[in-house]
């Protein structure tokens, strides 16, 4: 079997304990199969009452606690890890799978993969349902938008990631879409200005609240949402459209 980057894995099949490095599909696998999650990172906040072995962050996790577990399968992300840490996991005989996610048609057909090639678990039905979700696409355009991800200094979505695919399925306009980094860093200015309609401030990974982000803005409206809504692919996709839609309208 092969994951979204083309390496060769060989591992037990099905996966019996999987060690995961991605907190959206962390979320994804206990959801669907609660006692083979064995380890995962102190950001893997959900489900609600996660208790596994806590393996550090996404870029520096404990390599040699990852290993005491015994993993049959590893699951990281070429944007959220490190391909230093991939590599040395390898080294050692431990199953890596590397996922690649920039749009949400990847992310389903990715965790259709991760489950099916990967897990050999089968398609969860979650994932169908959520996919069914996402399927049509926005009744109407909601103008020109911008989502910030810092502050101090102001970073911002640009082109090629996942949240500005969810913009665009959701009727948002991406003004950093074209932009030629994924997270560029801009000034104030360039984003609380007249031809933009509406600037989004999700709760990670700096957690804009009503008292920290919407008082630098004069001339834009903002809004805050949930960064799992915005950001994350996996089980949240069951109802985060409709929770931004709600913001949005």
């Amino acid at each position: 079997m092969r994951d979204d980057l083309g390496a060769e894995l060989i591992t037990r099949r099905p996966v019996r304990r999987v060690v995961s490095l991605v907190p959206s599909l962390t979320e994804a696998m206990a959801v669907t199969e609660p006692d083979a999650v064995v380890g995962a990172t102190d950001w893997c906040t959900h489900p609600a009452g996660l208790d596994v072995t806590r393996v550090r962050g996404t870029k520096n996790p404990n390599l040699d606690l990852i290993s005491s577990l015994r993993p049959d399968l590893v699951v990281a992300n070429q944007e959220e890890n490190r391909e230093l840490d991939v590599q040395r996991l390898r080294a050692e005989g431990i199953p890596v799978w590397v996922t690649h996610i920039e749009t949400l048609d990847e992310a389903f057909s990715s965790m259709r993969r991760l489950f099916t090639d990967g897990l050999s678990w089968g398609v969860p039905d979650w994932l169908t349902t959520a996919e069914e979700a996402w399927a049509t696409p926005a009744s109407a355009p909601r103008g020109r938008a911008a989502v910030a991800v810092w502050r101090d200094p102001w970073m911002v979505v640009g082109s090629s990631t996942f949240t500005g695919d969810v913009m665009q399925r959701l009727g948002l306009e991406n003004v950093f879409e074209k932009h030629e980094d994924r997270y560029p860093h801009v000034e104030l200015s360039e984003i609380d200005r007249d031809d933009i309609d509406l600037v989004l401030l999700p709760d990670e990974p700096y957690v804009f609240t009503a008292d920290d982000g919407p008082e630098a803005f004069s001339n834009v409206r903002t809004v805050l949402c949930s960064g799992r809504s915005l950001t994350w692919y996996g089980p949240s996709l069951l109802t985060a459209r409709e929770e931004l839609e709600s913001l949005l309208n």
